[in-house]
């Protein structure tokens, strides 16, 4: 043949870096492997232990003879299926194809001991990786170094060690977590062909498949699964959907297994970073793609619910080409069988997200219910036209994502909140037109009216105690300046409760600065360094010019009388030049101090008698603080009983919340 061709292809060795070395990234799916290989080797039971420097994979499998070894074991590229045909002795479908997959196991460690008995025949040797690396930079075959048997029973233990730390840093937990999601046939005893898989002592068992424990809504491909309460606790609903991949050219292509929708996307998160969250399809038992909702272009909010498991076997059959890319992490996604199952979950996903909304929005209303009784009360007193909308509100809140279940009490009260507003709006309007208005009629709403207002000035006052709760934690006297700099002057209701609506007036605030500026009002240096900010507001008529000073400036009484008189002749005659002239404005001053005031002799009931004939104040730092949560708290002391929306939403005796 050489004679016959100028040409020549040759394959390097270092092939095996490609496809065994580097190919894997983490122990799971190498480990995958070798449970597979234990499959194809009839055996039921693998058990597997790990610790810092050793994992040991054991099976009582049928073992290999020295012919096998060398043919099958060690050469790189045996087609199991090709040679030994599709199924074990058992009757076991082969998982194994490309002849590859042991050369996993040098991904996760650089030796690799192989000990195995069939019959009466033992055989046990090593492999290295710098060892293997010689023989490629040499271009010659690898010869293993044998070793002294240790195996009494038929089966095969292999032996990994000399570990890659961060490809098997992962808790026993997570290892049978995952090997349990990459296998359906572990467990299973179909028949008497059971295959049981242990790790460090512990079967895998329905509760390492925590997906199904996180779902709440489940849909099954063609029949019911073996999926029973204890391992689906969540569980709410579950339905059936058509498992027929192509129904008109390929009737034959079929799938089983689930897609479920956990209760909240978190529940899909694991400890050690590990996510449930994804499809993972497997073909003849074992996982042939991780996670294809990857790739099936399907955005709505449902996708971050999502986990399942889909069984697609004819993704793996003899007859046709083999689409599991090497590492079988992913597939050949041009192949027509896997376009078509794409096609099909896309669908599937469609038509399902819609119901999944509803089915979600009136599971969280009968959750929101039920923690709330009153809530259903108030759902049924609205308007006709109100209730369904109300209905849709509270179940859409109730499954918003939240850090903590208060948020969405707080939410719940909004909504509650808007639904009055509406209800009070359609019978004021109602009334107006009512011919024969009677107090009797009247009294009620304006009550109403009454108490939703109330509550809501509740819910502005609880949103000022939490500022000033923000305050009171900030020790250092500058970090306080620097807060109040920022704050004081949009929230004059901590100067007084009745200046929450003060208003700023920035035309005439410019003209007031300047006017300070000029030379007939000229401040001295040392008022200049101890003066922070200064504004003006207005709260209906009210003229308000507050000054916030310096927080260790040290201030005396006539200093800030002198102030005084300058403020309030400038802002006099800046009102004037906008015609606003007034023979007597009422014109507020408040002096926001760090410090009390030097002592000139001057008793604190002096100072303020001194400076209320100017209608001026002192307010220190920690007094402006005080007096603001004393007014605000008193208020929610005292109307507390008054809150009709805060009635609605108490909670039942003894509820624990939604799940």
């Amino acid at each position: 043949m050489a004679a016959d061709t100028p040409y020549t292809m040759s394959l390097d060795l270092k092939v095996l870096d490609h496809l065994g070395i580097n190919l894997y990234s983490n122990a799971p799916a190498v480990l995958s492997e070798a449970v597979a290989n234990s499959w194809d080797a009839d055996a039921s039971k693998v058990e597997i232990n790990t610790d810092e420097d050793l994992i040991e994979i054991q099976d009582d499998g049928v073992g290999m003879s020295l012919e096998q070894i060398n043919k099958r074991f060690l050469n790189v590229g045996y087609d199991k299926r090709k040679t030994e045909g599709g199924t074990s002795r058992k009757g076991r479908r082969f998982m194994g194809r490309k002849g590859i997959g042991k050369l996993a196991l040098f991904s996760i460690a650089d030796i690799v001991e192989v000990d195995t008995r069939r019959g009466s025949e033992a055989n046990c040797f090593r492999m290295t990786v710098s060892d293997i690396r010689i023989s490629i930079e040499g271009n010659e075959d690898y010869h293993p170094t044998p070793r002294v048997s240790k195996r009494k029973k038929t089966g095969t233990t292999i032996r990994l060690s000399d570990l890659k730390k961060r490809r098997t840093a992962q808790g026993e937990q997570a290892l049978r977590r995952r090997l349990a999601r990459r296998f359906t046939v572990i467990g299973n005893n179909d028949r008497g062909n059971s295959f049981d898989v242990i790790v460090d002592g512990v079967p895998i068992g329905p509760a390492d498949r925590e997906a199904v424990r996180a779902v709440e809504f489940l849909w099954e491909f063609g029949e019911r699964q073996v999926i029973e309460g204890p391992d689906a606790p969540k569980l709410r609903e579950r339905f059936l959907v058509p498992g027929l991949v192509d129904r008109l050219e390929h009737p034959e292509w079929t799938i089983r297994g689930w897609i479920g929708a956990a209760v909240r996307p978190q529940d899909l998160r694991k400890s050690d970073s590990e996510s449930l969250h994804g499809i993972v399809v497997l073909a003849r038992g074992r996982l042939i793609q991780e996670n294809i909702l990857d790739t099936l272009g399907f955005s709505r909010i449902l996708n971050s619910y999502l986990t399942g498991h889909v069984e697609a076997d004819f993704l793996d059959v003899e007859e046709m080409a083999d689409i599991a890319t090497s590492n079988r992490q992913r597939i050949v996604e041009d192949d027509e069988r896997y376009e078509k199952l794409v096609t099909f979950l896309r669908k599937t996903l469609l038509s399902i997200s819609d119901e999944w909304t509803k089915l979600r929005n009136k599971i969280r209303l009968r959750d929101a219910t039920r923690e709330y009784p009153n809530l259903a009360k108030w759902i049924e007193a609205l308007p006709d036209a109100q209730r369904e909308p109300a209905r849709k509100l509270i179940g859409l809140i109730g499954g918003i994502e939240v850090e903590e279940e208060d948020q969405r009490r707080e939410l719940f009260r909004s909504g509650v909140a808007a639904f009055e507003r509406l209800r009070l709006r359609e019978a004021s309007h109602l009334l107006v037109e009512e011919p024969a208005l009677t107090p009797e009629k009247l009294l009620p709403l304006l009550a109403d009216m009454s108490s939703l207002e109330g509550t809501l000035y509740r819910d502005i006052v609880k949103s000022h105690l939490d500022i000033l709760n923000a305050f009171e934690n900030l020790v250092d006297e500058n970090a306080r300046e620097r807060v109040l700099q920022l704050h004081l002057f949009n929230n004059l209701w901590l100067l007084d409760p009745g200046w929450e609506r003060a208003t700023a007036n920035e035309r005439l605030e410019q003209s007031l600065l300047n006017e300070f500026r000029s030379a007939k009002y000229r401040l001295t240096k040392d008022e200049q360094r101890g003066r922070v900010d200064i504004r003006y507001r207005r709260n209906a008529g009210h003229h308000i010019i507050v000054e916030l000073k310096k927080a260790d400036r040290p201030l005396r009484l006539t200093e800030l009388q002198d102030q005084g008189a300058k403020y309030r002749s400038a802002l006099q005659k800046c009102l004037a030049a906008q015609g606003e002239a007034a023979e007597s404005p009422l014109i507020s001053l408040v002096f926001v101090v760090g410090r009390a005031l030097v002592h000139d002799g001057y008793t604190v009931q002096m100072v303020a008698q001194i400076l209320g004939a100017m209608n001026a104040r002192i307010v220190p730092y920690e007094q402006l603080i005080l007096q603001a949560r004393n007014a605000y708290q008193d208020y929610l002391d005292l109307s507390k009983d008054f809150d009709r929306i805060a009635s609605i939403l108490e909670p039942a005796p003894g509820a624990d919340g939604p799940p």
